[in-house]
């Protein structure tokens, strides 16, 4: 028996056809002791893998949390119980509008926060990318 929940396993051969890859990762891992780790989220649509809002940061920012949030549910916690996010950049001039976004999204919750300025991420038209720590609460 598996000590850990993995949730949307796939292999980089099928996701990144264009390069010479073969990892096999999962967009989230339940931890035992229910802590729950997104993978790094971005504009791409989880069920298509379309990518979308091309050149629009904030855009590709209200996918990658509208992501964070259905993969929390899948592995049974919210967005409320969120305690850490990291965010990448390709533009630091981006910042104003991608925190706009995810302030939404996280009003009230009050995570601790990571933001980076990267070179690129793994596709070109990718602006920002967010991964995410969550809890799933004990029911007392």
């Amino acid at each position: 028996m598996p000590i850990h929940q993995r949730i949307r396993m796939f292999n980089t051969k099928d996701t990144y056809p264009e390069q010479k890859l073969d990892n096999d990762l999962c967009q989230t891992v339940v931890a035992k002791g229910a802590m729950v780790f997104v993978r790094g989220q971005i504009g791409q649509n989880l069920e298509t893998s379309e990518s979308v809002a091309i050149g629009d940061a904030a855009g590709q920012t209200e996918q990658a949390m509208a992501n964070i949030k259905m993969l929390l549910t899948e592995a049974g916690s919210k967005l409320e119980h969120v305690t850490k996010i990291t965010i990448y950049l390709v533009d630091p001039r981006y910042r104003e509008a991608v925190y706009q976004v995810v302030g939404r999204w996280l009003k009230g919750v009050y995570p601790v926060s990571t933001g980076i300025v990267v070179s690129a991420l793994a596709r070109p038209e990718w602006l920002v990318e967010i991964d995410a720590i969550a809890v799933i609460p004990s029911e007392t």
